[in-house]
This record gives C-alpha cells, structure tokens and sequence, in this order.
C-alpha cells in the first residue's frame, strides 16, 4: 500500500512538472506540438532518472555492508549479545540502513523470535550483499557462535574486496552515463531554441512535423534506454531465500 501510494505521488510529480515543462515552453514556442513533444521527453527523462535513483540506493545498501560488518564486530567484541549488536545498529549503524534495523529493532522486541525477524530483514533489504550478512549469522545462531567473529571477518574483506572492483569499473563506465546524457538532451535545446524562430515553430506544426517530433522522441528513448543498458553494472543474483520473501 505505501509503494502504491509513493508510486502515485512520484507519477502526480511528474505530470505537474510536464505541465509546467509545456506552458512555459508554449510561451517560448507558440507551437503546441514542440511544447508537448518537450515536456513528454523531460517526462520520459524523469521517470527513468527515478528509476536509476533506486538502482543508486541499492548501491548505497551495499556500499554500507563493510561498516555493518564493523559494527556487529565492534558490538561483539565489547561483550554485547548478537540481538543487541543488530538492535544497535539501528542508531549507531549506517545512516541508509537504520530504518531496516529499526524495524528488526520493533519486531523482535515484540515477538521474540530472533530468527524470523533476521529472514523478515533480510525480506526487506531484498540486496545479495545483506543476504550474505544474513545468512552468516542465522547459521552462527543455529550451529553455535564460536567461529562468527573470524566469518564476519573474512566476509568483511570478501565485500570490500567486490565493492573496490566494482567502483573502479564504474567510474570508467561513467563517460558512457554522462554521453548518454548529453546524447539525449543536445539535439532537443537545440530544437528549443530554434523554435523561438516562427519559422521553425511553423515548420513543427503540421502532421510531418508532428511526425518527425514523434520518431525523434522514440529513437531518442531507444538510444537513452541502449546507453543506459550499456553502463550498467551486472547484478548479483540472490541466492539465499527467505520464508517471508
């Protein structure tokens, strides 16, 4: 119901900017196709730049995955209990994780049940990285804690060791992101700011022009979507399940 209702937010947000995006084009164009055919491309725009926001969180979660190590690490070797290490990470842990330890936090305070509330977190960060975290630690409880402290370890440098690799092939990766960007959005300022000529605006008012508008906004998606596809890194399929995902 939450992801329902942030979905209709996030589309309501982007219809308003469309609206915008076509009066105040309109008043640079006078030409109503130009201004529609702008403000479905910055629509398009938006909806996939959201879509890549997600991709960065997922990035985030990950990234963070070294310094929960540390803190369950730091927790256990100070004398704490493994319940209160996770609990504690829900105000010292990092910042993009703690709502998903506070959650953990709530739940097994009110069931008690420390496995199910570790498979119900590991539901909600849904990430191959915390899966990993996750499963560590349901076998420690299972089979005794007396090896956890050197598996954190060793799990630990095996996470930096992937996340360091994958930094350094995504910075070289950028430039095709940032050609993409400019790929896609050149050819239509350019198109802006001619059409503040009436000429043009005229030009893009009949049906050929709407027409050449219409196959220029598909071939410019195609080719955002192909730049996008071609920059982005393989995912890490998940290969632990949970009972509550």
């Amino acid at each position: 119901m939450k992801r329902t209702s942030r979905a209709q937010s996030q589309f309501m947000k982007r219809l308003f900017i469309g609206a915008v995006i076509l009066l105040v084009t309109f008043g640079f164009t006078h030409s109503i196709s130009i201004s529609l055919a702008f403000a479905i491309f910055v629509g398009i725009f938006l909806t996939l730049t959201q879509r890549n926001k997600s991709a960065r969180k997922s990035d985030e979660i990950q990234s963070a995955c070294p310094d929960i190590i540390d803190h369950l690490i730091s927790g256990l070797q100070s004398g704490l209990s493994l319940n209160e290490s996770l609990v504690g990470l829900s105000l010292r842990g990092p910042q993009v994780t703690r709502q998903y330890f506070e959650k953990f936090r709530i739940d097994i305070y009110s069931t008690g049940d420390f496995m199910a509330s570790l498979e119900k977190l590991k539901a909600d960060f849904s990430e191959s990285t915390t899966d990993l975290i996750i499963e560590a630690l349901l076998i420690s409880h299972t089979l005794g804690g007396t090896e956890l402290m050197k598996i954190l370890r060793l799990l630990g440098n095996f996470i930096r060791e992937d996340l360091t690799l994958r930094r350094e092939i995504s910075v070289k990766q950028n430039w095709i992101k940032n050609s993409a960007h400019l790929s896609a959005g050149a050819p239509w300022i350019l198109l802006l700011l001619l059409s503040t000529q009436p000429a043009t605006s005229a030009a893009f008012s009949n049906t050929s022009g709407a027409l050449v508008l219409s196959s220029g906004l598909l071939l410019t998606t195609l080719a955002y979507l192909w730049m996008n596809h071609l920059s982005q890194m393989p995912t890490q399929s998940r290969v632990f399940t949970g009972i509550y995902e």
